[in-house]
Formats: structure tokens, C-alpha cells, sequence
């Protein structure tokens, strides 16, 4: 089952419960459906990670942890999905979400060809970038995180079926040979 491959690489639970930068989460961190490897947890762990990881903000660890509270979505794999924007893949992705969020609003880029990615340049035209950037990133985080929640919830179904089938036709092998 998934659940094997996933409990592999997933940190242990009395670790994290007793983490002290995750106390202030209280008992709601001690709510086993946050920890449980499920169809719908991980399915939606997905959801609420990778939209997470497209929102153009600070703390998105944090608010990846509490939307995994509150939808009851496994908790570890919810924050750990938001490493999907790290430094390395941060500004093409964001670049990518400003691009789309351009195309919703029928705009064009107020960026001229003497762009350059440092920190000056992108305070002085945080005015005309942030609306297309945050429209573009949510949507672009919904349709990713709906997409991942399709496909991990197929995939999940997909898996189980085929452990089923591969028993089955183990259970007719040995049936046949005795």
C-alpha cells in the first residue's frame, strides 16, 4: 500500500508532537485523524500543501499547519509539501503564477526589458506586480492543489486495487499447484 512507501519518509509523530516550536498548536496537534495515512487525509494533505506553497507570503509552514487542522488532512505531509517553492524553484514558479495572474486581469507586464531580479527593483514595482502575483497564485495553487488531490486520491484507488488483484491471482497460483 502507499502507506507503506509514505510512513518511510514521514518523521516520527512524538517527535513532532513535542516539538516546542509547534506548542503553541496545543491539543489539536494531539488529534490522531492529523496523523493518520488515509486516502482522504493524504489526498487532502495535498490539497492544502501545494496551495501553500503558490501563496506569495511568509509563515507558509504555519498556515499549511493550520489548514491541516482545520480540514484534517495529515499534518506532516500538508507542511512538508510546501517546500515545493523553496529558494531554487521560488521565482520561476512565482514568475509563472504573475504570468497567469496577467492573463486572468487581461493585463500587460508593467516590466520593462531592464528588469533584473534585485531587491530595489522588485520594491519599486511591488505596486503593479502584487495583484496579478496573488490572483495568479491562488489560482494556480487551487488548480495544482485540486489536480494533486485527484491524483493522489486515483492513484491511492489504483494502488489498492492492484494489491487486491495481485493477491487474488497468488491465492488461484497456489489453489492451482496443490
Amino acid at each position: 500500500m502507499p502507506r507503506k512507501l509514505i510512513k518511510k519518509y514521514m518523521p516520527n509523530e512524538q517527535t513532532l508532537k513535542s516539538h516546542r516550536h509547534l506548542s503553541w498548536l496545543g491539543r489539536h496537534l494531539h488529534d490522531p485523524n492529523l496523523w493518520h495515512l488515509t486516502r482522504k487525509s493524504v489526498a487532502r494533505a495535498f490539497l492544502v500543501g501545494i496551495l501553500c506553497a503558490f501563496m506569495p507570503i511568509p509563515g507558509q509552514m504555519v498556515i499549511a499547519a493550520v489548514l491541516a487542522i482545520l480540514v484534517s488532512s495529515n499534518l506532516p505531509i500538508s507542511v512538508g509539501l510546501v517546500w515545493i517553492t523553496n529558494p531554487l524553484t521560488m521565482p520561476p514558479i512565482f514568475y509563472a503564477c504573475y504570468r497567469v495572474g496577467l492573463w486572468i486581469l487581461g493585463m500587460e507586464s508593467s516590466l520593462g526589458h531592464n528588469w533584473s531580479w534585485e531587491l530595489q527593483t522588485i520594491q519599486a514595482e511591488f505596486a503593479s506586480i502584487w495583484w496579478p502575483l496573488l490572483l495568479g497564485s491562488v489560482v494556480c495553487g487551487l488548480f495544482f492543489g485540486l489536480t494533486g488531490y485527484a491524483a493522489i486520491s486515483r492513484f491511492w484507488i489504483w494502488h489498492v486495487n492492484r494489491s487486491w488483484r495481485k493477491r487474488i491471482q497468488l491465492r488461484c497460483k497456489r489453489k492451482d499447484s496443490k
